[in-house]
């Protein structure tokens, strides 16, 4: 090394590397829900309406899409599946669900774990359970699994959450696809 010539730099060119392509572009906003994930989940909780679908995604028979807007559709007094675009509006999505809950709804959403955000401790850290998923799912029929860990956020009907503590309920669960279970 010549300590009088600087040695040239190497540059990175950020944008148009593959970490950033895939941990932080915005092609899509919307990841599918695993099926795996939801018949587990709709074992236990019996899903009425799916408030976040496309009309290829749906998993409830009775569904919201962005045509006709489940931010501004009643949800109570039913059981939701919430899988919300995980974009800039997942704010509204997780605030619409704290306010329905209050209503009468149950409402369980599968959210990116983004304990970080404004969002993450304005309403997740309202609801009544939040179970952090061990590993990373893959959504849809993806081959890889997601570049961020997930979890379900769980916001019980105000009269009847089974808890009643003013903090959510904490579990980490691994959902395992081969025999359709998770285990806590």
């Amino acid at each position: 090394m010549n300590i009088l010539k600087p040695e040239k730099k190497m540059e990175f060119d950020f944008n148009s590397s593959r970490l950033n392509v895939g941990m932080f572009s915005s092609r899509s906003d919307e990841w599918e829900t695993p099926q795996y994930v939801f018949d587990i989940l709709m074992r236990e909780f019996n899903f009425q309406i799916d408030v976040c679908a496309t009309h290829q995604n749906s998993k409830c028979s009775e569904y919201f899409t962005k045509e006709n807007d489940g931010l501004i559709k009643e949800w109570s007094p039913f059981r939701c599946w919430m899988n919300p675009p995980y974009g800039t509006n997942i704010k509204k999505w997780m605030g619409k669900a704290l306010n329905e809950s209050k209503k009468g709804a149950l409402i369980v959403c599968l959210v990116p774990s983004r304990t970080d955000t404004k969002w993450w401790h304005e309403f997740a850290m309202k609801s009544g359970e939040i179970r952090f998923i061990e590993g990373r799912l893959c959504f849809g029929d993806g081959k890889q699994s997601a570049p961020f860990p997930s979890c379900i956020v769980i916001f019980y009907p105000e009269f009847e959450n089974p808890y009643k503590l003013n903090v959510p309920i904490i579990k980490s669960v691994y959902f395992n696809k081969k025999i359709n279970i998770f285990h806590k």
